[in-house]
């Protein structure tokens, strides 16, 4: 399963949300960096996420992206270096 699925998956299954983007731009950060953790030689290693979920609801961002990053700190320790995250709650779309 590639690092994008397997993100993909774990948010799902933990937020539910209502509309979840997991991009990977890795091709735009060629040769940027060789990490150890087994994931850079398949070049999985920026990836940009936007999501809207209701458990985010009166959460502030820095607590949206806290959680984010601990679901995903298996993969943010086996090679993910860059995460760009758009994580809101549905009453913040407009």
């Amino acid at each position: 399963m590639s690092v994008k699925d397997q993100m993909t998956d774990k948010l799902t299954k933990a937020l539910a949300p209502t509309q979840l983007i997991v991009t990977d731009d890795s091709h735009h950060h060629a040769g940027h960096m060789e990490h150890p953790g087994g994931v850079a030689p398949r070049g999985e290693t920026h990836f940009s996420i936007k999501i809207v979920a209701q458990s985010f609801s009166g959460q502030s961002r820095i607590a949206r992206h806290r959680r984010i990053h601990e679901l995903l700190q298996a993969e943010l320790s086996t090679g993910v270096h860059a995460l760009a995250i758009d994580a809101k709650a549905p009453e913040d779309i407009n």
